[in-house]
């Protein structure tokens, strides 16, 4: 990662720096700095009318590495493929789970090409290990499927990870088909991990934040009850304790007061 924000006339080829984008502004709330100033304009406007929505980024980004590590340790999860990576922080996907497990292979599937860009340079794997990247949208889940089992052998358990992403799909049937799909081809032992927005616990409030954030980002993001999120995670076992705020699920014991996020998040085993 780079210590200044990137300059605006060094941006990749086929990203333009004026248009805010949504990994960009999730980058600039953790804290990264592989964003533009137009990404920090319309974060801090969002930050400024709706102060949780930074703690609500950390909270899912310390859920993944809660959730990846009770999946290494506990479920004994060598294999991972994380849709809709984001820009490279810390304690991404790969790094959480070669620390506890060198072996463990992972692919990431991401479709911007500023998240592409970093990708290549910054997610590296340990020897024992195996990363990879697909270029590939999550309307698209037999060519990730396909393109993953170059890396991952899906006949052994493999944990889907959807964090952050559903939220693009606007059409929930759509959405439903998708991770359908997805569950289909887990074997017995797979896992499938979501993480997705809401507006069950501030309301009003969350809904106009992302009504201002939908228009000035593209694509738009839609909010869904917990009841729909938890449908997701049809025929599948869910972990305790369940969907809940994604601050909720197993946190650390200093994190057990924490205010509730609108963020909901579960794990869920196929049987």
């Amino acid at each position: 990662m780079t210590d200044v924000p990137p300059p605006e006339e060094t941006a990749p080829e086929g990203i333009d720096p004026t248009v805010p984008a949504a990994p960009r502004i999730w980058n600039h709330w953790l804290g990264g700095k592989d964003n533009y100033a137009a990404d920090r304009r319309v974060g801090d406007q969002m930050a400024a009318m709706y102060p949780s929505i930074v703690r609500l980024a950390r909270a899912d980004r310390e859920f993944l590495g809660r959730a990846v590590r009770h999946l290494v340790l506990e479920e004994g999860v060598r294999q991972f493929l994380d849709i809709g990576t984001g820009l490279p922080t810390a304690d991404n996907t790969h790094q959480v789970a070669q620390a506890l497990a060198p072996e463990s292979r992972i692919v990431y599937v991401d479709n911007d090409p500023l998240v592409l860009a970093h990708a290549r340079a910054l997610l590296t794997s340990t020897p024992e290990g195996a990363t990879a990247y697909i270029d590939a949208d999550l309307h698209e889940p037999g060519r990730i499927l396909a393109e993953a089992a170059r890396t991952l052998d899906l006949s052994r358990p493999v944990a889907v990870m959807l964090l952050g992403v559903l939220i693009y799909i606007d059409d929930t049937p759509t959405a439903y088909s998708i991770v359908r799909t997805l569950k289909d081809a887990l074997p017995s032992g797979g896992h499938l991990v979501i993480a997705h927005s809401t507006s069950e616990v501030h309301g009003a409030a969350t809904e106009e934040v992302v009504r201002l954030r939908n228009e000035r980002v593209k694509p738009p993001m839609t909010l869904r009850s917990g009841a729909e999120i938890t449908r997701f995670f049809d025929g599948l076992d869910l972990l305790e304790p369940g969907v809940v705020p994604c601050n909720r699920w197993r946190p650390h014991p200093s994190a057990e007061d924490a205010e509730d996020v609108d963020e909901f998040s579960g794990v869920a085993r196929k049987p």
